[in-house]
């Protein structure tokens, strides 16, 4: 029978492995479909980010209530899953807490521990489905989540408070049934279980045992769907983060060499010619690149971007959010195609228009609340400005106002209708 069992897990275990290693390579493939970038700069900065922003949370704590229960959330799941380790090895080996002999009386404190952290998840994720269903948050309720963003955010919420009862009931069977522990809070509840005989005490901790572990892989074949992908992204996501400054936008070098042509005929003479001509901006996710694409899968969905958004406060259509979720559902589109055909040809769709539309891209100021606000390092100001440049300088499409702007800066160098004479003159006039 205990073979049976040890046969099972391991059919189990490695099914839910090559699953999820088989969608995370397409997730990774679907990145790489950006154009390549060099963010390898200034590694202590960038090591300093991923421990302060994605291990500490620092941006969340600007909101103390919520980034505590949070922390509590984030902070039992990836310790807790510490004691999936002892699961694994005894479904594989047949045994039964296999850890307790060799640590011996710390055994009992670090499951103590666990299970304190356990009632902590269960609280968070409680708070947090109250927020969200009950309170309704403004920015947790907004259209661009209805449907499967919001159902997602909630069955995400579910499954941690059941996995931790699991956990939770498991041991209180366990310390019934084998006087284990005692642990700090199921050795509270186990006087409960006292009564039933030995047999119903063994089915009911198996059953957990099973269910927590199935349960387990089950979400880890879940996450590569769900927003909750960025509890493993926001690592290399916040390394990656662009350290320019806020306010410094990417300028091409093709576009500097024409003018710079432009300004002194005499250097095209040396300059070798370019039979290859270059695209400006982004029109699909293939124009954008890999960092692009990874902040769109490390997306929480958290809304505070788009909080924080003054285009979107003064009722104009954009939201940040709903920029990355539409970046990531493109990208997912392809990424479909992709494993249907083996390569991805033409659909006739792209980000720009069928996702995102121009509407959206001219409501954003380019202030960098967005990018400011969201604690994983996410830049939604940068795609913005991509598909922007697309439509400006391959589709010679801008608002009216825009063209004004643009003609006056050729022929005044300015944004004004006055000439550099009529401007000096003005100048000197006001100093007189």
């Amino acid at each position: 029978m205990h073979i049976i069992q040890e046969l099972l897990f391991v059919i189990a275990f490695g099914l839910a492995v090559y699953l999820f290693s088989r969608k995370a390579a397409q997730i990774r493939r679907n990145i790489l479909l950006g154009r390549d970038v060099d963010l390898n700069d200034q590694p202590a900065l960038r090591w300093r980010n991923l421990l302060l922003l994605a291990f500490g949370q620092k941006k969340m704590f600007r909101k103390p209530l919520v980034a505590v229960l949070h922390f509590f959330v984030y902070a039992g799941f990836v310790i807790i899953n510490l004691e999936i380790l002892e699961i694994i090895l005894d479904g594989i080996l047949g045994t039964h807490r296999l850890f307790a002999p060799v640590l011996g009386l710390l055994y009992p404190i670090l499951i103590g521990c666990f299970e304190v952290l356990a009632v902590l998840v269960i609280i968070g994720c409680a708070v947090f489905l109250i927020r969200r269903n009950i309170i309704k948050v403004e920015r947790l309720a907004q259209h661009e989540l209805d449907g499967w963003p919001r159902s997602d955010a909630n069955y995400i919420l579910i499954t941690e408070i059941v996995l931790m009862l699991l956990f939770l009931t498991m041991n209180t069977a366990d310390q019934a049934m084998h006087e284990a522990g005692p642990f700090w809070i199921s050795g509270q509840i186990a006087p409960l279980f006292s009564g039933l005989p030995e047999t119903s005490l063994a089915t009911i901790e198996r059953s957990c045992w099973w269910l927590h572990i199935l349960g387990i892989l089950a979400f880890l074949n879940y996450l590569p769907y769900s927003k909750h992908l960025h509890i493993i992204l926001a690592f290399p996501n916040a390394y990656y983060a662009d350290l320019r400054p806020k306010g410094k936008m990417e300028n091409m070098p093709a576009v500097q060499k024409e003018v710079q042509l432009m300004l002194q005929p005499e250097l095209a003479a040396s300059e070798p010619a370019s039979d290859v001509m270059p695209k400006f901006g982004a029109k699909d996710v293939a124009d954008l690149t890999w960092k692009n694409l990874l902040d769109a899968y490390s997306c929480t969905e958290c809304g505070r971007c788009t909080a924080a958004c003054p285009a979107n406060i003064t009722g104009k259509k954009l939201s940040p959010r709903k920029i990355m979720m539409d970046t990531r559902d493109r990208a997912e589109e392809i990424g479909l195609q992709i494993n249907k055909d083996g390569a991805f040809k033409e659909d006739g769709k792209s980000l720009l228009r069928d996702y995102i539309s121009e509407e959206e891209l001219r409501a954003c100021t380019s202030c960098n609340a967005c990018v400011q606000e969201c604690p994983v390092s996410i830049n939604p100001l940068h795609i913005i400005l991509q598909l922007r440049r697309h439509l400006v300088m391959e589709e010679s499409s801008a608002p009216q106002e825009w063209n004004m702007m643009f003609s006056n800066i050729e022929n005044n160098m300015a944004p004004w209708k006055f000439s550099p004479d009529d401007r000096d003159k003005w100048a000197t006039e006001m100093n007189s």
